[in-house]
């Protein structure tokens, strides 16, 4: 089933990338994690212009991963941001 599979890829990727405990850390800041989901070419679009505009490095975001829905990827990225 996709959806199984879907998942563990996730967790897996999340344990190996970043790990709660590494946000903790960071005084003053909680994880944020975003998610894109759409077309290969939209998704690795949005992430090369999230680094042309100093947002995210593209090195930052998971590998693209299958999405539930056919014809779908998504890639993750979690970074810490400041909670006032």
């Amino acid at each position: 089933m996709i959806t199984q599979s879907f998942l563990s890829s996730v967790e897996e990727s999340n344990a190996a990338v970043n790990s709660p405990s590494e946000f903790q850390t960071v005084q003053g800041k909680e994880p944020l994690k975003h998610l894109l989901i759409g077309s290969s070419k939209a998704v690795t679009s949005t992430i090369h212009y999230l680094q042309v505009i100093g947002y995210a490095d593209v090195g930052d975001w998971s590998f693209l991963l299958p999405s539930p829905n056919p014809g779908e990827v998504m890639s993750i990225l979690n970074r810490p941001i400041a909670v006032q």
